[in-house]
């Protein structure tokens, strides 16, 4: 049952950064004028953070009486979802609002990278349900 909820939590949290990666923002960009669309963006990346690293504590917590490393794996996305939300978000958006080009597009890059490597990390611990 537990191993079950794991794995459930575990699908939840890489199709849920999948959609959000892939989907919503682009679907945003294209059915909204651009200054909307990113003020929309800003305000769901918050939340977005938090669906990562409560669904990522929460598939650890349950997958860790049988893979201790997934459950670290968990963790570690977890974890580095905080200060991506709580000092690279907030960067990203002082950099945008400043008008600092260049700085935004190297925090949004470092954003993406972090965003890839917990879709990565999510993907690993499925497939370590095999």
């Amino acid at each position: 049952m537990l191993e079950t909820a794991a794995l459930l939590a575990v699908a939840l949290l890489f199709g849920g950064m999948t959609l959000y990666a892939f989907g919503f923002a682009a679907v945003l960009f294209t059915a909204l004028p651009a200054a909307q669309a990113g003020a929309t963006l800003r305000l769901a990346f918050g939340h977005f953070y938090v669906f990562v690293m409560v669904t990522a504590a929460a598939a650890g917590l349950a997958v860790w009486p049988q893979d201790r490393t997934s459950a670290l794996l968990l963790a570690a996305i977890a974890l580095s979802a905080w200060p991506t939300r709580q000092v690279l978000m907030p960067a990203i958006n002082r950099a945008t609002d400043t008008g600092e080009r260049t700085r935004f597009k190297v925090l949004h890059s470092l954003s993406v990278l972090i965003s890839l490597g917990h879709i990565g990390l999510a993907g690993v611990v499925l497939a370590r349900f095999l």
